[in-house]
């Protein structure tokens, strides 16, 4: 899963740039630069799913086509996606059960703030099915 969420840079009024996410309404900065705008726009989507994933708010997914600016949140929050998306809806206590481990142990790995290891994340991709890959882009 790629989670780089697509966002409109545009002129500010009176001067700099202004990024507003597509699937993310509530995500919006600005910078003198377009370089510094794209930096905010990473810092803030961050923080906003961040948010939602302590909220346990619904958690839009990238919209998928041609965009000039796709924006990727911090590596803690992209792995908390993952588990979270990996899931599809299944509770926490039975990805617990298949680990061996208790429920607020597998909790942690939906929260950005607790980053995992990754012999965490191979053994919750394995029991969800799936496999870790790793990649620089």
């Amino acid at each position: 899963m790629n989670f780089e969420y697509p966002c409109r840079i545009e002129p500010g009024e009176e001067h700099g740039y202004i990024a507003q996410f597509i699937d993310v309404e509530e995500a919006f900065t600005c910078g003198e630069t377009i370089e510094e705008c794209l930096h905010n726009a990473e810092e803030i989507l961050t923080t906003m799913l961040s948010i939602r994933l302590e909220n346990d708010d619904e958690i839009p997914r990238p919209t998928a086509g041609r965009h000039k600016y796709k924006i990727a949140p911090a590596a803690a929050v992209q792995a908390a996606l993952l588990v979270k998306f990996s899931r599809q809806g299944k509770p926490l206590a039975d990805l617990a059960r298949t680990l061996g481990v208790t429920w607020p142990v597998v909790q942690r790995l939906e929260n950005p703030k607790h980053s995992p290891t990754l012999k965490q994340l191979e053994r919750a991709a394995a029991a969800l099915g799936k496999r870790l890959i790793i990649s620089f882009e």
